[in-house]
């Protein structure tokens, strides 16, 4: 695609003015789990009965690690691997995401070796394969399948994110079940869950959860929650008899700690940076209100969306764009489709994969999405700019936002500073930091 500064999209662009913004600040409730402590508490949980006596001398012991950002991940499965190396197994660390990394044992590892999981930051083994063992078929009649290694182990134990989903609602989102069938499953399960449509998703989790938890040896899960700040803020060990009583109720719990946009509305908004460390679709729709599918609503209530740059940590996988309504060419030519493709033919989600407007850089990508909203005045267009959908505590508002938040419309945002102009360099790229 040719993508060049100074044509008549340009041209046509040049003339649109940008708002000025300010700097403010969301504050959220939440409790926090200081990264110092993570190992205490990985201790605590997995030293109580009956979770300890389950881990024996000279068990081989699988411990799941996934593709999300989580912050502290690397923290929270070393202080696991330790914990089993101190009952005198032996552990080692099965990469459980799908069809991620481009669905190869070679790309999962670079993964992980993106969060400081490696085999020496980590003091033990990662069995990376694409390998499966076959279990069954769940009561809908869908094949059930887990990572081969892990199926070998004496034990499985299941470490995750617990959080809601970005593309469906139900009892059992983003946690232990999902791991277990989506994660596990490798690209094999990973298209199973998803192959019925995002619809029926909430269905054929638990389901297929039901034959791993009867099949394979799981011995506990552990999954971490975090606060609006993306901070671990709970870690609790569970039973592998109940997961799947206890995962709904920690989900409800994990609600009440997702964090928002205050301002509620907005007519364009701008995220900085994307990519699966944040996000599966690039940024978390529950955020950004830019949803892959309509079996989940919430987050921000927008016109125009523009993303400017896609993450390292992503690999190249830039699945989310095609829910913007503009990115820059940087992005564009990030972009690996070897990566992304392999995530959406097993999701069967295509929209997220689609190529939005493509302009030169940072500065048109915010013209056109202002120039292209209806029914705005354009020099007072309301505008949001966030780093990432991660870490949203700091952010910037456009100048129609600052006397009400000054007059106290939006409870929990505080102005840091007065409005000024967005700065951008000659090759118009945005210099003004966040």
């Amino acid at each position: 695609m040719k993508v060049t500064s100074g044509g008549m999209v340009s041209q046509l662009l040049k003339d649109t003015p940008i708002p000025k913004m300010f700097h403010a600040r969301q504050t959220f409730p939440g409790d926090r789990i200081a990264p110092e402590d993570i190992p205490a508490v990985v201790f605590e949980q997995l030293g109580q009965e009956p979770f300890a006596s389950l881990i024996q001398p000279g068990m081989s012991i699988a411990v799941t690690a996934g593709s999300r950002g989580i912050r502290n991940v690397d923290i929270i499965t070393k202080a696991i691997v330790d914990f089993v190396k101190s009952r005198g197994a032996a552990p080692f660390i099965v990469p459980a995401m799908g069809s991620h990394g481009g669905a190869t044992a070679e790309g999962q590892l670079e993964i992980l070796a993106g969060y400081n999981i490696t085999p020496e930051s980590m003091g033990c083994p990662i069995k990376s394969s694409m390998e499966v063992a076959e279990l069954g078929y769940s009561e809908r009649g869908r094949r059930v399948a887990i990572d081969k290694n892990a199926y070998e182990a004496d034990g499985i134990i299941v470490s995750c994110r617990l959080k809601p989903h970005n593309a469906f609602r139900g009892p059992y989102e983003s946690g232990p079940c999902k791991m277990m069938t989506v994660g596990l499953g490798k690209q094999v399960g990973a298209s199973v869950v998803h192959g019925d449509g995002m619809d029926v998703i909430a269905q054929n989790i638990p389901t297929m959860a039901k034959v791993v938890l009867e099949k394979a040896k799981i011995l506990l899960a552990i999954p971490c929650m975090e606060n609006a700040y993306d901070e671990t803020c709970r870690i609790e060990a569970i039973l592998a008899k109940d997961i799947l009583t206890r995962e709904p109720e920690l989900l409800k719990y994990a609600f009440t700690n997702m964090p928002k946009l205050i301002v509620g509305e907005t007519d364009v908004l701008i995220v900085d940076e994307v990519g699966k460390n944040f996000s599966g679709t690039g940024v978390d729709p529950n955020i950004t209100g830019t949803f892959s599918t309509p079996y989940a609503t919430g987050g921000i209530k927008v016109q125009r969306t523009c993303f400017l740059n896609l993450s390292e940590e992503s690999h190249g996988n830039a699945l989310g764009c095609g829910l913007a309504s503009a990115i820059t060419k940087k992005i564009f030519d990030d972009m690996d489709i070897e990566k992304m493709y392999p995530n959406c033919i097993t999701s069967t989600v295509l929209a997220s994969a689609r190529i939005p407007c493509v302009v030169a850089n940072d500065k048109e990508a915010i013209q056109i999405c202002i120039r292209t909203c209806n029914k705005i005045e354009q020099e007072k267009a309301r505008m949001v700019r966030i780093s990432n959908s991660l870490h949203i505590g700091e952010i910037m508002l456009s100048e129609s936002y600052y006397e009400d938040v000054r007059a106290g419309k939006y409870p929990g945002v505080e102005a840091l500073d007065e409005p000024m102009e967005l700065e951008f360099d000659e090759n118009g790229n945005l210099m003004t930091k966040i």
